[in-house]
């Protein structure tokens, strides 16, 4: 697995931290974030309050004590995807939550690169591309372009990576890769990855000022029909709010977006929220991203899928969710609320696996994911496969 090549690297911390530090880097189960600011038309209502538990397993505002039950592996995982779930509980976020408390999730952000040397050099092997450092607007970036010659008419059209990370470890170079070297050598792309700035240096809306800076920049080259976004996790959280920033920012929209492991609502509601954790084996747990401390979760900058009115001006959006992971719920009604609205949106969900399922490139599922994705930005991209 990943955790199994980070954790020998040499991290300034003793090895039982290095260990679980490097497990959460990489981990297919990295930390969604949330976000922030448009004129809302409406607010979801928070959830009502539990009122205790009582003999009823079903309390009188329709809240479930859900008795013990065994969840036993989908039906319809690969053989692969089997051997690969987890034997003992284990909590990916556990050392992202001590990173962000004790100050180090910067420092830990830095050594992620090096982290992951052996697992993109495999990626790289088996999805030939070239990896270029470069800067953008300020910001640290890597470009990727496929090895093969592209067509001739690919060569002015380019996908922008989010990287995800929970908006504290999100790095070009590591979750980035992961998401955008298979992407660029099967549409046979140019694909760019930031480096946006997140928590605990900074809060929001930081890496929304600089998505729309790199953007800027972009236009200069490149013209917005010819360009999508995507992003997973966070990455995914600020691609779902990138149409209203540019909206505000009175710039042109992409061809095409796509939110992966992610949707548009900051509150992260519904039953996955409840459900993920204890289907980990571990217990609720409801912990606060920092980076939006003091932000507004209800204004459609933040939760667009509190604005329908935002949603309809939503260019062709593809959303990718998986059943274990707290980001379903949200993805499915962003999916749902984006079809309201009439914009051509679709939603592909994997069952049985957990948050973004698809860094983990031993899996075949992670090979359908790319396809989805390859065939969704080759047709709103006009790409040419030859």
């Amino acid at each position: 697995m990943l955790a199994s090549h980070v954790a020998r690297i040499n991290l300034p911390f003793g090895p039982r931290t290095r260990r679980r530090f490097a497990a959460a880097a990489i981990s297919l189960s990295i930390a969604i974030g949330t976000t922030t600011a448009w004129g809302s038309n409406s607010s979801p209502a928070p959830p009502p309050e539990a009122t205790g538990t009582s003999s009823n397993p079903i309390e009188a505002d329709g809240t479930v004590n859900v008795p013990t039950f065994r969840l036993p592996p989908s039906p319809y995982l690969s053989p692969e995807a089997r051997a690969a779930l987890p034997r003992r509980p284990f909590d990916p976020e556990e050392s992202l939550r001590a990173a962000v408390a004790n100050g180090t999730a910067g420092q830990l952000r830095a050594s992620i690169p090096k982290m992951m040397e052996p697992k993109v050099r495999q990626l790289s092997e088996r999805y030939p591309v070239t990896i270029t450092d470069t800067t953008i607007a300020g910001l640290s970036a890597v470009l990727i372009r496929p090895v093969a010659p592209m067509p001739k008419g690919n060569a002015h059209k380019v996908l922008i990576n989010l990287p995800g990370g929970a908006f504290a470890l999100a790095n070009a170079r590591g979750t980035g890769l992961l998401e955008s070297i298979p992407l660029a050598a099967m549409a046979q792309v140019e694909v760019i990855s930031i480096t946006y700035r997140q928590s605990p240096e900074y809060k929001y809306p930081a890496a929304n000022e600089d998505f729309v800076a790199v953007y800027r920049a972009l236009l200069k080259t490149y013209r917005a029909q010819d360009i999508a976004v995507f992003g997973c996790s966070s990455g995914g959280v600020l691609t779902a709010e990138a149409p209203g920033w540019l909206l505000k920012e009175k710039l042109p929209l992409p061809a095409a977006i796509g939110i992966f492991s992610a949707g548009a609502d900051a509150y992260y509601w519904g039953d996955s929220k409840a459900f993920t954790r204890p289907f980990q084996a571990l217990s609720p747990l409801d912990w606060k991203r920092p980076y939006f401390d003091g932000a507004n979760l209800s204004d459609p900058l933040v939760s667009p899928i509190v604005s329908p009115e935002l949603l309809r001006a939503f260019p062709p959006t593809l959303v990718i969710t998986s059943t274990r992971a707290f980001d379903m719920s949200g993805a499915v009604n962003t999916h749902r609320e984006l079809v309201k609205a009439g914009v051509d949106a679709e939603l592909h969900v994997w069952d049985g696996l957990g948050h973004a399922f698809f860094y983990d490139s031993d899996l075949p599922e992670t090979k359908e994911a790319f396809d989805v994705m390859t065939r969704f930005f080759s047709r709103h991209l006009k790409l040419s496969q030859q």
